[in-house]
């Protein structure tokens, strides 16, 4: 599909105004809604052409600054060590409470949305696969693809990493409270989220009963991002594929 960006919005935030960028359809009628988490480098150009491809497939898609609190609307960071070490420090820096009510906000957005049909999915990157992750204990949440998502064993996200306080990382407490279908994927060559891990998160969804996929990849961390030396096209594709196969099936189609 021919594919249009729509205008930036400002959505309302308990933590203050978050920058959200909107692709879509160009033809009219309404399509099913996903929010896109990037990661820690905000909305780079590998996460646009992420969004433009979604789109293509006949999805509504907002992609949020995860870090407004800390950074000027329309902030990247760049792909380098000060850019990797600035997004490390928002991703402890921020609340949990900030991270679940920006997502409250776009899924919101979405369902009031006169191009979305209302059926809601989510997918991530990164810290973002930890996001949507979370965002799939939201109820109406129907589907969450998560790509080598980092800290859910580690419980490395949020303030409670800098004061022990009782804002620590709770996810994989909170499993029990999803009610979609997880898509997970997983780099083997990933050194954020080592084979240990990775049994931590798969044991925990199998011991809630969660509903999930469980794929790993001969791959090194950001082997989705569509520049530098750890990306693999062969396996995006195949990636890519199975989101599809996943939005499609649960979320359904739309149109005029």
């Amino acid at each position: 599909m021919i594919i249009t960006e729509l205008d930036s919005t400002d959505l309302s935030t308990p933590t203050g105004p978050m920058r959200t960028y909107f692709f879509r359809p160009k033809a009219e009628g309404r399509y099913p809604g996903l929010v896109l988490y990037s990661e820690i480098f905000q909305v780079t150009g590998p996460i646009r052409r992420m969004a433009a491809m979604l789109a293509s497939h006949g999805f509504v898609v907002a992609v949020p600054e995860i870090f407004h609190e800390f950074e000027p609307p329309g902030r990247v960071l760049v792909y380098d060590e000060e850019g990797a070490a600035r997004g490390n420090h928002h991703k402890i820096s921020k609340t949990l409470s900030g991270y679940d009510g920006d997502a409250r906000a776009a899924l919101d957005y979405l369902t009031a949305s006169p191009h979305c049909t209302g059926k809601l999915g989510v997918i991530g990157i990164c810290i973002g696969g930890h996001l949507a992750f979370r965002a799939a204990m939201q109820p109406d949440v129907l589907a969450a693809a998560c790509f080598y998502a980092t800290d859910i064993h580690t419980c490395g996200l949020g303030q409670g990493q800098h004061d022990n306080s009782l804002d620590r990382d709770n996810s994989l407490d909170r499993v029990g409270e999803i009610r979609s279908e997880l898509l997970m994927i997983w780099g083997r060559q990933d050194p954020h989220i080592p084979r240990e891990g990775r049994a931590i998160i798969y044991n925990t969804l199998s011991d809630a009963g969660v509903y999930f996929q469980w794929h790993e990849f001969n791959a090194a961390h950001a082997f989705m991002r569509d520049e530098g030396p750890r990306y693999d096209p062969a396996a995006a594709k195949i990636c890519y594929e199975m989101t599809m196969e996943l939005f499609h099936r649960r979320l359904g189609e739309g149109g005029t």
